[in-house]
């Protein structure tokens, strides 16, 4: 509903490979950790955004997105949907091509914003599902 899979295999494929994943951390339970391993196993750059700043999977955390000090391609969202709207926000102001909202993760009001400033948006779903999905 909120991308069809043109928009998916786009982002996916051809936005870039940065992604900031917003709620990781070493909590291996967590659905943001099984994520990420499935995007850097596909050859995303996977970095975690968490107020703990961890090192996740290999790669140096950071506490915002702000604080990231290089581009980033996609902002991937694992965050209460009260909390994603000003996720959303952020990414725009850091210049990244596309938001990701995870399963459950839906603000309506940020994808309207989101897509207005021009980035590419996606709600509601994961791109551990997506990508073998789409091949």
């Amino acid at each position: 509903m909120y991308a069809d899979d043109e928009t998916l295999r786009r982002i996916l494929t051809s936005t870039g490979d940065t992604w900031a994943v917003v709620g990781l951390s070493g909590n291996r339970s967590r659905a943001a950790y099984g994520v990420a391993a499935v995007l850097q196993r596909f050859g995303k750059r996977v970095v975690p955004v968490h107020p703990k700043a961890e090192t996740v999977h290999g790669e140096q955390g950071y506490a915002s997105l702000a604080e990231i000090p290089f581009p980033v391609d996609v902002v991937d969202v694992f965050v209460n949907s009260e909390l994603a709207g000003p996720v959303a926000d952020e990414a725009v102001t850091i210049g990244a091509k596309a938001v990701w909202f995870q399963l459950g993760v839906i603000d309506e009001r940020a994808y309207e914003r989101t897509r207005a400033a021009g980035l590419e948006m996606v709600m509601d779903r994961c791109p551990a599902i997506e990508i073998p999905r789409l091949g």
